[in-house]
């Protein structure tokens, strides 16, 4: 194993616009949001390997001896396209007693770890010895694509020190402060992610990671992913109403709608395809030509019109009236982003809005018990940073364990 030290890191990810509409054929649009999850990846010559996940409190190492038997039998080919490996995923429930069913966040972080490892690994005659750290800014369970967050960064770091892609922040080019690995490469990283997110989630889609890897805005529409060329970075608030809600029970709501009142919910359906569509023609308008006080009133309009037919599709929540009624008091315009029913929504900031304004909306908020971030959508996918590139707190945490 070549690599002796590397640092990653991937963003979390929001829904711009297609909430549940995209369960239905419609376009959404998913973007990437920059609070990020970091990796540090140490060669070690412990004959350990070790996982540190402080965000959940996880703290396991595993002798390489122990680990070796599972390779038996293993079917995976990282050449290819392939599904998981079902055998060597009973073999890891097994060997670390997580229980079939069992679905809590930190056996699924274990899994998908001990997963990407031995398979990257699978070809060595002798499974290498490393620690890996892993610390997120993104909150867990809240649909900010944390866990694919997690399975990008492990994936590139993995695959990186395994030498089936390059290292491309080299000791010799430690001057830059992060650098990107070429499109075959991504692929091959985002591959391995949705393994990941495959053992973490069962059946996803695919988005998340995509968006962790790639970054920016990427169109989802009918299982297609494309990332959006040339997108303008945009300044949101984000909240977290601490809200929990179920995905699946909501899902199953807005379907059982569309049954009992197809000629009422399907043009709605409509309306927020086309409320994506016209949000990705002003994005790439911004993009081409720059942004204006134009461009920013029509992606305020879509938002206010887009959280409106989520509420008309059931999928609202007291606490998200909460978010929007706050922040218009402020001239700020808010929706949900992901299933609703509480969750995450986010506030578009323009360039010119206020600190102070900001703050004063904070302050609101979090009397109300939300936690709120500034901070940005579209910022790049999947990098490899020198040291100096990562927050100052972040890099103490990574190098503390």
């Amino acid at each position: 194993m070549q690599v002796k030290q590397c640092f990653v890191s991937a963003p979390g990810k929001s829904i711009l616009h297609g909430e549940h509409a995209v369960v239905h054929g419609k376009v959404a649009l998913a973007v990437s949001l920059n609070l990020r999850t970091y990796l540090r990846l140490l060669s070690t010559t412990s004959g350990e390997v070790t996982i540190n996940l402080p965000n959940i409190d996880t703290f396991l190492t595993w002798d390489v001896t122990e680990l070796q038997p599972l390779l038996s039998d293993l079917t995976v080919d990282s050449s290819v396209d392939n599904d998981l490996d079902l055998n060597l995923v009973k073999k890891l429930r097994e060997f670390t007693g997580i229980a079939e069913g069992s679905t809590d966040t930190r056996s699924m972080a274990v899994l998908a770890f001990l997963y990407i490892y031995l398979s990257v690994f699978s070809d060595a005659d002798v499974l290498p010895s490393l620690s890996v750290c892993v610390w997120s800014e993104l909150p867990t369970g809240a649909g900010l694509g944390s866990s694919a967050a997690f399975s990008v960064c492990l994936s590139a770091a993995l695959l990186s020190a395994g030498e089936q892609i390059s290292t491309p922040l080299s000791s010799q080019q430690q001057q830059q402060n992060t650098a990107r690995w070429t499109d075959a490469e991504l692929e091959l990283i985002n591959k391995w992610a949705f393994q990941g997110e495959k053992i973490i989630h069962g059946n996803p889609s695919g988005v998340d990671n995509a968006v962790g890897t790639w970054g920016g805005v990427l169109r989802y529409h009918a299982g297609k992913i494309t990332p959006l060329s040339r997108v303008p970075t945009l300044r949101i608030l984000l909240s977290n109403t601490k809200v929990p809600r179920s995905t699946k029970v909501l899902v199953s709501g807005v379907k059982d709608k569309i049954n009992k009142y197809p000629s009422i919910i399907t043009p709605v359906l409509e309306s927020v395809d086309a409320v994506s569509k016209t949000c990705e023609q002003t994005l790439a308008e911004m993009a081409t030509d720059g942004t204006s006080a134009k461009h920013y009133s029509i992606l305020e309009d879509l938002i206010d019109i887009n959280q409106h037919h989520l509420n008309v599709m059931g999928v609202g929540h007291p606490s998200l009236d909460t978010l929007c009624r706050v922040t218009l008091a402020h001239g700020l315009h808010s929706k949900l982003t992901g299933a609703g029913g509480g969750g995450c929504g986010i506030t578009l900031l323009r360039p010119e809005t206020e600190p102070s304004v900001v703050r004063a909306a904070v302050q609101e908020l979090k009397e109300a018990g939300f936690d709120c971030w500034e901070t940005s959508l579209g910022g790049p996918g999947v990098l490899m940073h020198s040291p100096n590139s990562i927050p100052q707190n972040t890099l103490s945490i990574l190098n503390s364990y």
